[in-house]
């Protein structure tokens, strides 16, 4: 059994999910994504909703083979096999979790600029969810 996530949650975060949409503390300015209950920094909870570029860069990441994937991805792991899962600074600075595609990952290293696309990120009860992954940055 796979993460659920209801229809009504889904369709409240589809700025977050399909727009790389994010808050801006209206008190200190820090900028949160996804979007939190109450700023990270100053703990106000009055924000402006700000679009991100989705550009970052890799912090950290991982190389999940089949059989360390979640079973939502169990069936993406047993097509592609090996894939990432990186921890990315985006350049107005979250820092976030996302699986890193379209490339080899073999070439995937910490620094590495990347560019957030909506992808699909799994299929759960004949409902595709879509969200973002991240592709190496074109220059």
């Amino acid at each position: 059994m796979g993460a659920h996530i209801s229809i009504p949650m889904y369709e409240r975060t589809v700025g977050q999910r399909l727009a790389f949409e994010g808050e801006r503390c209206t008190d200190c300015g820090t900028i949160a994504f996804p979007p939190k209950g109450a700023c990270p920094d100053c703990r106000n909870d009055e924000f402006e909703t700000v679009d991100l570029s989705g550009e970052g860069t890799i912090y950290s990441y991982t190389v999940l083979s089949p059989g360390g994937a979640p079973p939502e991805f169990a069936g993406q792991a047993q097509a592609e096999g090996r894939y990432v899962v990186a921890i990315v600074d985006l350049d107005e600075g979250p820092r976030i979790t996302a699986q890193v595609t379209d490339v080899d990952p073999t070439e995937v290293a910490v620094g590495m600029p990347v560019s957030g696309r909506i992808r699909r990120i799994y299929e759960e009860e004949g409902i595709v969810r879509y969200g973002f992954k991240f592709v190496p940055a074109t220059e």
